[in-house]
């Protein structure tokens, strides 16, 4: 019941946010500590500080009813004597989308940011340039949802899953998609693809890709600094295309003395007779300051990149 209490307020929020026209592009978490460090941005002066930057913030700045129905629902908190949100917002296109708040220390955080905006751009571009019809698509791991509702949206007549081990994410991609008006959305706790059936005509992931100490949900991708979990995604969809169908997966490539591990372990899966695949990179180097710890100790750099695989017709 207190999370439908609260889901019910994050969707009144969003609404009246998108009334304000309010818009946010939310950066890597190092900027944005960097940010929120300086002097003048210790305290929120607008609804961009208080729901973007996730500053604390006085009474004065949100309507008092709106104030009180927030921290009955949970939205909102005391906070030093000041009050501060547990979520953020942040803007993609036209879209608004709510993620869990700064920092994201909590096991089960739901990241909005850099890698949300690429993975973005790797569906859309595939939907420009596909002719292959969707009917039946899916985002694995679908965290805020953003890559289910592009889709949604591009192709009103699909259905679409939106995939999560974590029932937060799954939360708020529920709130985001109502938000965004896609209808042909539903949110699904699975592993993976474990909790659904048949087969897809697009499937998109962008899962964690570090290798993450404390192991959280959000963040770590398992063993060889990360990867694994991207080689157990391709795996697994690449067997549940439907023939012309393709999988979009936007993750991070760790190198070690000049060779992408990613890579070198998803090549053998995708090269089978009957699917073409291609495979790029969009940044050459993110997360560079995870070099600096024990995990990453042989690592040169993280890249990060796109792999599209394609069944053949039949």
């Amino acid at each position: 019941m207190e999370d439908h209490t609260q889901d019910v307020a994050l969707l009144h929020l969003g609404r009246r946010l998108q009334a304000d026209a309010y818009q946010f592009t939310t950066v890597t978490p190092l900027t944005h500590q960097r940010n929120n460090q300086r002097e003048h941005n210790r305290q929120a002066q607008d609804l961009r500080d208080i729901f973007g930057w996730n500053r604390p913030f006085e009474t004065h700045l949100l309507p008092d009813a709106e104030l009180k129905a927030l921290l009955s629902s949970g939205v909102v908190r005391a906070h030093a004597g000041l009050w501060i949100s547990d979520v953020r917002w942040s803007s993609l296109h036209d879209l608004l989308f709510v993620h869990s708040g700064f920092p994201t220390v909590a096991h089960d955080s739901v990241f909005f940011g850099p890698d949300t905006y690429r993975f973005a751009q790797a569906i859309e571009e595939h939907l420009r340039i596909s002719t292959h019809p969707v009917r039946n698509a899916v985002d694995i791991g679908c965290g805020s949802g953003a890559g289910a509702i592009l889709i949604a949206r591009a192709r009103r007549d699909a259905q679409v899953l939106a995939l999560d081990i974590n029932p937060t994410a799954l939360r708020f991609t529920t709130v985001n998609a109502a938000l965004a008006e896609t209808d042909n959305v539903s949110a699904w706790h699975s592993d993976l693809l474990d909790s659904a059936s048949g087969e897809f005509d697009l499937i998109v992931a962008n899962p964690p890709y570090m290798q993450d100490s404390q192991k959280r949900a959000y963040r770590h991708g398992g063993d060889r600094l990360g990867s694994c979990l991207s080689v157990r995604i391709v795996e697994q969809a690449i067997h549940r295309l439907t023939p012309g169908g393709s999988l979009v997966l936007y993750t991070g490539a760790p190198w070690v003395d000049g060779v992408d591990l990613f890579l070198e372990h998803a090549r053998p899966i995708v090269d089978l007779a009957g699917f073409t695949w291609s495979y790029r990179e969009v940044d050459p180097d993110v997360f560079g300051e995870e070099l600096e710890t024990e995990n990453y100790a042989q690592a040169e750099r993280i890249a990060a990149v796109v792999l599209t695989v394609t069944k053949a017709h039949t």
